[in-house]
């Protein structure tokens, strides 16, 4: 099993002071929660990069009646106020099944944003460390919506470019921020850049080809027409290909399959592929459309004064999708180092050139896997994006 982050403290000894005039104070009211809702969207309304995400996807990621993570995990918001104006937000989360998982005693914070005020950004973390020690916790990692399984980490390096769909995007002075609240570097996440017209080595095809005839592997496309089964196909290999992965918790059935329903809507099933091997399914890439070129068109509302103004721009705007996220690769226990990575990404990239897609990222990977951050290179993939988890300890 993958062992816990320890948490480190940072060489700040001396933390900044809370402004006298920032209130920081629990989401109570409906208000409250429109204010936590609303608030990014005026924060980043300059922001080119910035990809206003879906105003009702914001709210049911904290209904618990629509997010399956809120049957075992507790959220708690809080909003930093100075004279009246939302001037940040944060979430105190506590994940019971990661702790469990990894044997450790950690609480989380999330859907952190705030202006660039060093000391607001300190009363929303103080906020989140009484909430956390009220828990029992000893110590605090993120960001993290809601854990390593949904957007997870802040952008340290790569700000040139929009985030690739489900990856998190903030202002550069955001890292800045949380190591001067204390906090310091737990693990970095990389993004891969990779094109689609570019033929990768023939060294590594030729090598691939050899392993797919001696192994016997078969590659296919999901099959839509029996989702379900194709779901718990996929939920096997992905539980077991990750269990031993820093970071890494279970998804819960309701979780995953509440994931792929979400994902549906937007998957192309050529680029879900399925490795067998003498007909069992031990390896699986999933591969999407980058669909926040369509979310930015809509620019956070499906709906204007009741007329479909928003899902009608984004609905056009799909249709010229032209670049991907490869956003998982997974193979069983017992079936690495026989080659399945390299088949899965060069049927891929051959699928993605007939589809019409020009590239697109393969995001994220741990920087300290070698393994797999040597084989995207050896496939052309350049490193575009760095992400990061931050710790504390209370």
């Amino acid at each position: 099993m993958a062992s816990a982050p320890a948490a480190r403290r940072t060489a700040h000894t001396e933390l900044p002071p809370v402004p006298a005039d920032v209130t920081v104070t629990p989401v109570q009211t409906a208000a409250d929660l429109e204010a936590f809702v609303r608030f990014p969207y005026a924060l980043y309304k300059d922001d080119p990069n910035w990809v206003p995400p879906l105003e009702m996807a914001q709210r049911d990621l904290l209904d618990a009646k629509k997010n399956p993570w809120l049957e075992f995990g507790k959220l708690e918001l809080f909003l930093a106020r100075r004279e009246g104006r939302v001037v940040g937000r944060i979430a105190a989360t506590a994940d019971r099944r990661y702790n469990e998982f990894h044997g450790a005693n950690s609480g989380g914070f999330g859907l952190f944003e705030c202006i660039d005020d060093v000391g607001v950004a300190r009363g929303l973390f103080e906020a989140v460390e009484g909430w956390a020690r009220s828990q029992g916790f000893t110590s605090l990692m993120g960001p993290a919506n809601f854990s390593s399984n949904y957007e997870w980490s802040v952008l340290v390096d790569g700000f040139d470019a929009p985030p690739a769909v489900m990856m998190p995007y903030n202002p550069r002075y955001y890292p800045g921020l949380f190591e001067a609240c204390g906090y310091a570097k737990a693990k970095d996440l990389f993004a891969w850049e990779l094109s689609s017209s570019v033929p990768p080595p023939e060294k590594v095809a030729r090598i691939a080809e050899k392993m797919r005839e001696r192994e016997g592997v078969t590659v296919r496309p999901v099959n839509m027409k029996d989702f379900e089964t194709e779901v718990r196909r996929i939920k096997e290999i992905y539980n077991s290909a990750w269990e031993k992965n820093w970071g890494f918790v279970p998804m819960t059935e309701r979780e995953f399959d509440h994931m792929a329903r979400e994902m549906r809507a937007i998957v192309r099933p050529e680029l879900i592929l399925i490795a067998e091997v003498k007909g069992e399914p031990v390896a699986f890439s999933m591969t999407l459309p980058d669909a926040n070129f369509a979310l930015k068109a809509a620019n956070g509302r499906l709906t204007t004064f009741g007329l479909p103004i928003g899902l009608v721009k984004m609905l056009l705007a799909a249709q010229k999708i032209r670049r991907l996220r490869l956003i998982t690769l997974g193979i069983k226990e017992g079936f690495r180092r026989r080659g399945l990575d390299a088949i899965l990404y060069l049927d891929t990239l051959r699928t993605a050139r007939e589809l019409g897609y020009s590239g697109g990222e393969i995001s994220w990977t741990l920087e300290d896997n070698q393994l797999v951050n040597r084989a995207i290179e050896s496939m052309g993939g350049r490193r575009s994006k760095t992400y990061r988890l931050y710790e504390r300890a209370l």
